[in-house]
């Protein structure tokens, strides 16, 4: 339950937040640090270990997947708020030996986050 109301506070505060309070730049350094080994610096699902999760790592850049961000603006908060383990290390990072130290996400980098992917993919074909 507390999961859940934190989730939702994150996505909240992404919703009703003007984007200009997020930092771009911050929110590039999160994705580079902490998404990219998986998703790759395009955000298509290219990055080293995007094919050693089960299932494969999605390319974030397609229009099914800009449809569901569009439909759902806190898709990619609740991805990072709800991982089972808390931690957001998953099993793909400790099967292939990858350490990742843990983060204290703030409601800022949230939108800093949020900000940088939502830019990316937009610009995509």
């Amino acid at each position: 339950m507390k999961i859940v109301f934190i989730a939702t506070l994150g996505i909240l505060s992404l919703i009703q937040a003007s984007s200009s309070f997020a930092d771009n730049a911050n929110g590039k350094k999160l994705y580079v640090q902490r998404c990219a080994i998986c998703h790759g610096v395009d955000i298509k699902g290219t990055g080293p270990l995007a094919n050693k999760s089960n299932p494969p790592t999605p390319d974030l850049t397609t229009s099914a997947f800009k449809k569901r961000l569009h439909d759902y603006p806190g898709v990619i908060v609740s991805s990072v708020i709800l991982r089972p383990n808390g931690d957001l290390i998953p099993n793909t990072l400790r099967e292939n030996g990858v350490k990742l130290a843990p983060y204290a996400w703030k409601v800022q980098d949230f939108r800093d986050l949020h900000q940088y992917m939502g830019g990316v993919i937009a610009k995509s074909r």
